[in-house]
């Protein structure tokens, strides 16, 4: 062979051990930037509220920045090809969402909810270390998808045994302890529908009988995973939990759609969803409410009865402008009882202005981005849909909440991942978040020559 040659041959070989960047350096200076900022919130909102730094400053940096640590160690060790992207964003989203709340605890000194997220967000961050030591290959959950899925319906049945919370049961509360057990579903249900339809793809898209355009797929192949799906969405139904309802709707048509290729999937999934919406919202008094706030947000301030929460969200997002009025000097605790949950986006709004709620969205784009790109990047089924699936579960979150208080769509009353006040909610996004960087050195290893074993 000649010079030439071997010099091609070389530049087409794949890339030894060793030769990829394994990019941890980038992730820790990543890290650092994120526990500088969220700790320079944290002094922003005192600086502007009493003029001082307030004296939990350096225990609440020291504390973030210790975790941040940790986790990154173990993805050192256990998931070294893992992109650098997904950690450093859970950080800094989570500072920040605990940067919020205590800025409106300010606001309510009888109602102090950043203590409790700090213990959820130190359980999650435990949780996102625990998943990367413990699950050395992604693959290991297709067995146990069956386990999964009975797990994920019993646990979104257990809160109708319960009273209902502001017209829905999606809380249990016992002792003053209370936890969303739909937010720990929708990762069984990610992991479940992903195993089955990656058994299953070839027969979803070759198989049964052809209607038109479409292909439907027979009732043999289709049925156990639609009555799975039928069976889920039926009891957030009965719980009044429409977001969560929504939320897996969009999951079971996204994934499907990937695992078949077939469009047609899309259009079919948009045409239950209007016609479902439209049902739900004539029937369901709740729901009908919600709509028609949606619809007239001004209707109580012309009636004389004072701006609702949905049309305080907006002059929130109003005031805000461009650049905020500044950490610490908005008035969105105007909102109610759910401006540190439901509407905390409004908050980011007026205080970090057009801006600051753009980069937040970017943050949010990127960490999805993460999900996508590793799934192309995987070989296999599974760990495709996989990634795919806990991906969509974060944008179709943010896409239902922000288009929710900003009045796109009618509210649902889901929490902001990270964000919003809610321990279920912060513990199941940084069990996405270890999932997303298992799967992502998975497919970036494959190219190193050392395949997952």
């Amino acid at each position: 062979m000649t010079k030439a040659g071997t010099t091609m041959a070389a530049a087409r070989a794949p890339a030894r051990a060793g030769r990829l960047p394994r990019r941890r350096g980038v992730e820790l200076a990543l890290l650092v930037l994120a526990v500088l900022l969220s700790v320079y919130g944290y002094c922003a909102v005192g600086l502007a509220r009493t003029g001082t730094v307030p004296p939990g400053a350096v225990g609440y940096g020291a504390g973030l920045a210790v975790l941040a640590l940790f986790a990154h160690v173990v993805v050192r060790i256990r998931a070294p090809y893992a992109d650098p992207l997904p950690l450093p964003i859970g950080v800094l989203l989570n500072g920040l969402g605990l940067v919020l709340i205590y800025r409106l605890d300010l606001e309510t000194p009888n109602d102090q909810a950043a203590p409790a997220q700090l213990v959820w967000s130190t359980l999650g961050v435990g949780l996102f270390i625990g998943v990367v030591l413990v699950l050395r290959d992604h693959r290991v959950l297709q067995r146990y998808s069956y386990v999964c899925v009975v797990a994920a319906l019993v646990l979104l049945a257990l809160p109708i045994l319960f009273p209902a919370v502001n017209g829905a049961r999606i809380w249990i509360r016992i002792a003053g302890f209370s936890i969303q057990p739909g937010e720990f579903a929708k990762v069984l249900l990610a992991v479940f529908f992903a195993a089955y339809l990656a058994a299953n793809r070839s027969a979803l898209a070759y198989t049964g009988r052809r209607l038109w355009r479409l292909q439907f797929p027979t009732g043999r192949v289709l049925g156990p995973i639609l009555t799975i799906w039928l069976v889920s969405v039926g009891v957030l139904v009965l719980e009044r939990d429409l977001g969560t309802s929504l939320l897996f709707f969009g999951l079971f048509v996204v994934l499907l759609y990937v695992a078949t290729g077939r469009t047609g999937w899309i259009a079919v999934g948009l045409l239950l969803a209007v016609l479902g919406a439209f049902a739900v919202g004539r029937f369901e008094p709740h729901v009908n409410g919600r709509i028609e706030d949606w619809l007239h947000p001004f209707a109580t301030i012309e009636a004389g009865l004072g701006p609702n929460q949905l049309s305080q969200s907006l002059f929130a997002f109003a005031a805000g402008g461009v650049l905020g009025t500044g950490l610490g000097l908005g008035h969105s605790v105007l909102i109610g009882f759910a401006t540190k949950s439901d509407f905390i986006l409004a908050t980011a709004g007026e205080e970090l202005g057009l801006a600051g709620l753009a980069a937040i969205v970017l943050l949010y784009a990127l960490l999805v981005e993460c999900g996508y790109r590793a799934g192309l990047a995987l070989r296999e089924p599974f760990g495709r849909l996989l990634a795919v699936g806990l991906a969509s579960i974060v944008a179709l979150q943010v896409f239902v909440i922000a288009g929710g208080v900003t009045g796109l769509i009618p509210l649902t009353g889901m929490a902001m991942p990270f964000l919003a006040q809610g321990g279920s909610s912060v513990v199941t996004n940084w069990a996405i978040v270890a999932l997303l960087v298992r799967v992502s050195d998975s497919a970036r290893s494959q190219y190193d020559g050392r395949e997952a074993s």
